[in-house]
């Protein structure tokens, strides 16, 4: 059966062709391999007419121009050889657009993604509309790899070098007027002329481009752009420590287009890309983009959830606010927040405004839909408008008769239907809905903080949750933007369970005498964005030793916290959140420069010394971890390997280019982690011992993870 063409062609009377790209069956446009015919005939076509004044190349999509390449059809390629193929391949359609002796011109609304942009690079103009959907950047990066379509080469030559680079390196994405400024695109209309707009420009017949700024043009001679590559580079170092190769390539491509030419320049990208896509990092990174893809199309239970049109929050502090938050801005769900008293709620009320605020600041929104965001956002003392609530989260302290309290409460004031969800980071669900009327509407759902910066949520079931209200759960985090995964109701949920015994090992390290600074830095050269110290003051130390006593009690002795954890809090150490922790907070300014606070060594009756290689640190504490993972999936605590890996990424920020616990283990393999794990044991107790289902992984030579096939993971349980 022959595949239906992904471009359309109309003549306008005006001589203008407009080709149109809508990938059938698919909610966005992605380039694939096979499309480099299509546009080949559809161009052809065009030029039979021998009046053609131009090309206009638009979406048929309602909010995406094109998302990016098929990463499926990367995935598929078994070397570099074949990758770097398919590179050359893109590059070849790119090159034959950019070839055309007439104008073309990229009319742009929605996403304008990685081969998205380098297509519209390829054409001779390019025009966007202002509509707030509208992203236009090169973010292979974040798979582990460098665009290679041209990218490397064109966007330098357009927009400058330090611009292109910024660009690249970081992978982020400019709306449209950050990209008409930095000269991306020609311009930014409203979307409703935007066809209109790209056929003039192309009537216009070829334009020239103006000059590139004073900057961008002083960078392009042969001593700035020695300059700028010093900076980028050392920057680039700093940031990724070595742990992103494509940094590396993309620094190295670019610089050899400069200096030896664009044909030269295509070579070397097209290479580079090659190598790339058989790194072990970029088939980390593919993986969890596979798995948050996948986990996008998922209701978390079998059943279809219930609509929610009304959501209510208990509890104005500083989680409620950020629940609240994210609801009204992301979901756009009216919000009705309750609180003990009307600080509470201004103190919510206060947290979106701010958050708000930094967008009009940045000029993301106008201050009018700042107003209409607010005005979804309303509170009371009283239950005054929760009948009518669907959902309501419960964010109050972390006491179990309270969070009784607020269950009969809701039941008392709410419809029947209504779903209570509690934002628990260790009370057992179970437990808080012992007394429920109606337990099947009992469900955790746990957030991590800040709440409008942490990407997951745990939903976490109880034995008599339903599934419906399980699926309604899952439903609402996914609008609020979030990554949810459901995990079992057992002690720790999943995330704090592996967090508890790294962030202990770390804790370990310190009473041997490791200088705290030495030990958060061997962390962050792994590849943490923040050492297991530091985020113990950035969550909380008292939060945080709240919920070994429990763990311990659930899971025995390898959860016990060392007994300094007391000298600490009775020193009134919580960490950021009053200012003193394991490091010192001193103000603004210049002496922000993180630091750790001296007095704490007396304070452990320890004298610092850096004796243990960063490396030794590094493996002690990701070793518990892993191990402690591999038992929760053991366990059903987590449903698949794939859900530990998003819990682990997104939760508390183990290193992307990993992949998570589970890849990583498939990565050094189970029989190598067995052994590691045994010989720490050895050395420093019986914390370390291998779990039994780390161990019939060695034995049976078993992996979590099938290799990657069509572009999706199948996962192995660990039985």
């Amino acid at each position: 059966m022959e595949q239906s063409s992904a471009f359309h062609l109309q003549m306008r009377l005006d001589n203008v062709g407009v080709i149109t790209i809508d990938v059938p069956d698919e909610k966005m446009n992605t380039l694939k391999a096979a499309f480099a015919g299509q546009i080949r005939e559809v161009i052809q076509r065009a030029r039979e007419n021998p009046h053609l004044a131009g090309l206009v190349i638009i979406s048929g999509k309602p909010d995406s121009f094109i998302a990016g390449a098929d990463i499926g059809m990367i995935a598929a390629c078994d070397s570099a050889q074949q990758a770097e193929t398919l590179a050359k391949q893109g590059q070849k359609v790119m090159n034959d657009i950019a070839g055309l002796p007439f104008p073309v011109v990229a009319a742009i609304h929605g996403a304008c993604l990685g081969g998205g942009l380098e297509l519209a690079l390829a054409c001779s103009q390019r025009i966007c509309t202002l509509d707030d959907k509208t992203r236009l950047g090169l973010p292979e990066v974040q798979l582990g790899l460098l665009p290679g379509s041209g990218g490397t080469q064109r966007l330098p030559r357009l927009v400058g070098v330090s611009t292109a680079l910024n660009l690249m390196l970081t992978g982020k994405t400019l709306r449209a007027r950050q990209a008409l400024k930095q000269g991306l695109v020609d311009d930014a209309v409203p979307h409703s002329i935007l066809l209109e707009s790209a056929v003039a420009q192309v009537l216009k017949g070829h334009q020239n481009r103006g000059r590139l700024p004073v900057r961008e043009r002083l960078a392009n001679g042969p001593v700035g752009r020695a300059v700028i590559f010093k900076l980028a580079a050392r920057q680039t170092r700093a940031k990724t420590r070595g742990n992103y190769p494509a940094t590396e390539k993309i620094l190295a491509v670019v610089r050899h287009g400069l200096e030896h030419g664009s044909q030269s320049g295509y070579a070397a990208e097209a290479q580079a890309f090659g190598e790339l896509v058989m790194t072990p990092e970029s088939q980390a990174l593919r993986s969890l983009f596979f798995a948050t893809t996948a986990m996008k199309k998922e209701h978390g239970a079998d059943a279809e959830p219930a609509a929610l049109k009304r959501i209510g929050v208990l509890g104005g502090g500083l989680m409620g606010g950020g629940i609240a938050c994210v609801t009204a801005t992301r979901a756009g769900l009216p919000v009705r927040i309750k609180d003990i008293n009307a600080e509470g709620i201004n103190h919510a009320m206060k947290y979106s405004w701010e958050t708000l605020g930094k967008k009009v600041k940045r000029r993301h929104i106008k201050p009018a839909e700042r107003q209409r965001q607010m005005a979804l956002i309303s509170g009371d003392t009283q239950y005054r408008g929760f009948q009518q609530r669907e959902l309501v989260i419960e964010a109050v302290y972390e006491d179990l008769a309270l969070k009784q309290k607020m269950v009969a409460e809701i039941e008392q004031h709410c419809a029947q239907s209504t779903i209570f969800a509690s934002n628990t980071s260790s009370l057992p669900i179970g437990d808080i809905a012992a007394q429920a009327q109606r337990p099947e509407n009992i469900i955790g759902l746990h957030y991590f903080s800040p709440v409008d910066k942490m990407p997951l949520v745990e939903v976490i079931p109880h034995a008599a949750t339903s599934a419906q209200t399980v699926a309604t759960t899952v439903a609402l985090a996914k609008k609020q933007g979030k990554t949810p995964i459901v995990v079992a109701d057992r002690a720790g949920f999943y995330v704090n369970r592996i967090l508890a015994p790294y962030i202990n090992e770390a804790m370990r390290c310190v009473l041997e005498g490791e200088p705290i600074e030495h030990i958060d830095n061997a962390l962050v050269e792994f590849g943490f964005p923040v050492g297991p110290i530091q985020l113990l003051d950035e969550v909380g130390i008292d939060v945080g030793t709240k919920i070994m006593p429990i763990l311990q009690q659930a899971y025995g002795e390898r959860f016990a916290a060392p007994a300094a954890f007391d000298a600490v809090l009775q020193d009134n150490r919580k960490g950021r959140k009053n200012g003193r922790g394991f490091y010192r907070y001193p103000g603004t300014g210049l002496l922000r420069i993180k630091q750790a606070d001296a007095s704490i060594y007396p304070l452990l009756r320890i004298k610092p010394k850096a004796q243990l290689d960063t490396s030794l640190i590094a493996q002690r504490c990701v070793m518990m971890m892993l191990n402690e993972a591999v038992r929760c999936l053991d366990e059903q605590v987590i449903h698949s390997a794939r859900d530990g890996d998003i819990g682990a990424v997104f939760g508390i920020g183990f290193p992307p280019f990993l992949g998570g616990p589970f890849h990583y283990i498939d990565r050094t393999g189970a029989t190598m982690v067995v052994s590691i794990l045994t010989r720490l044991m050895q050395q420093y107790g019986e914390r370390f011992a291998p779990c039994e289902a780390l161990q019939r992984m060695a034995q049976q030579n078993k992996k979590f993870y099938k290799a990657e096939t069509d572009g999706d993971n199948h996962i192995d349980s660990v039985a």
